[in-house]
């Protein structure tokens, strides 16, 4: 589920920055991807807090097959979908390869969303949504962003601490510190999910942070 904004006025805008001008030109029209159900968004972005791609993939799939219930008409290769928060917080959690840490924040996190204490919902007011995630335990900034952009679908959010964002942007001479990066990135404003897909696009695929 894309975010919805009109592509011709976030490519103006952004294009206005040299840094990212010739990006914008290579790929005219670029939308930024959310998942329809908030929840499993928030769920994929802890476990793939410092980790690569693959290794959060190999997590997502064991969590789905033991907790996810097994659809009646297949799709392709899908046969489970994913648990929602209630099965989750019943779940036994171990062998899935996850650290303890990150095991204590999938169950809060879930706790959270149970108890109706954590809104997630693409409606939900997104400041609520950061200030509560913040108050989780093992949920730092990229993760908060994260689930912002893809699962409220945040146009202007923007996990600044991505190392992938922190290494386009010192190839193209913008400042990878994330405080650096942070203050640049107003002048892409309101449209700054859109200038980080732009730069997740052109980097390799490296561990994100937490």
């Amino acid at each position: 589920m894309p975010i919805r904004s009109d592509p011709v006025a976030v490519d103006s805008h952004l294009a206005a920055d040299p840094a990212l001008a010739a990006l914008v030109a290579a790929a005219p029209g670029t939308r930024v991807p959310a998942y329809p159900d908030p929840y499993e968004a928030a769920v994929r972005t802890v476990l793939g807090q410092q980790v690569s791609l693959a290794a959060a993939r190999r997590c997502w799939s064991r969590l789905v097959e033991r907790t996810g219930g097994r659809l009646e008409d297949p799709v392709g290769g899908v046969r489970r979908r994913f648990p929602g928060a209630e099965e989750l917080a019943e779940a036994d959690l171990a062998g899935l390869g996850l650290t303890r840490q990150r095991e204590r924040t999938l169950r809060v996190l879930t706790d959270a969303v149970v108890s109706g204490r954590l809104a997630l919902h693409v409606g939900a007011d997104r400041d609520e949504l950061r200030d509560t995630l913040r108050s989780i335990p093992g949920i730092g900034p990229w993760t908060v962003e994260e689930v912002a952009l893809r699962g409220l679908g945040d146009p202007d959010a923007f996990p600044a601490t991505d190392l992938v964002l922190g290494r386009v942007a010192s190839r193209l001479g913008l400042p990878a510190g994330a405080r650096e990066l942070t203050d640049r990135a107003e002048g892409w404003r309101p449209w700054r999910a859109y200038a980080a897909q732009h730069l997740w696009a052109a980097g390799p695929a490296l561990p994100h942070a937490a």
